[in-house]
């Protein structure tokens, strides 16, 4: 189980260096590109949720990521025992949301500065973050995790 919690703990680490580096060394809205015009690095706050949505909310995403840690170290502890991927997504999910929930609660914005851009579209992808990106990578394992188990559970009852 400690190695689970280690990896929520790298994702947290990880999301609040890189965010420390964004803020201590760029300007709001400076960009670095990186791979123009695809991938650039946009010094960015959002005070609302992804895309900007419900933007000045504190109460509310204060209230959703303490139900969703709960409800994460409840299925952690319960439903996820013995089944590894389904334990990853959990802390990977955890990591996630308690990256931004640090940035919410000491600065009251989130830092995003992860700038993708598709030029066949012309679309300008809302900036985001490693907790972000996290949050999306533990709900597709999570996804994953489900439905395996679900296949397991189908040949289980077949036999």
């Amino acid at each position: 189980m400690k190695k689970y919690y280690g990896l929520a703990i790298f994702v947290i680490l990880l999301d609040q260096l890189t965010k420390w580096m964004i803020v201590k060394n760029m300007e709001i809205g400076e960009r670095i590109a990186i791979w123009d015009p695809w991938l650039g690095i946009l010094s960015h706050r959002n005070r609302g949720a992804a895309w900007g949505m419900l933007q000045g909310q504190m109460w509310l995403f204060t209230i959703v990521t303490i139900g969703v840690i709960i409800a994460i170290f409840y299925f952690f502890h319960t439903e996820a025992k013995g089944k590894p991927l389904f334990q990853a997504s959990l802390m990977v999910l955890l990591g996630g949301a308690v990256g931004n929930f640090i940035d919410r609660l000491f600065m009251g914005e989130v830092v995003d500065f992860i700038d993708v851009i598709i030029p066949v579209i012309n679309y300008d992808f809302p900036i985001f973050n490693i907790a972000d990106a996290a949050l999306t990578i533990g709900v597709v394992m999570l996804l994953i995790a489900i439905l395996l188990d679900e296949q397991q559970e189908k040949k289980k009852v077949k036999k």
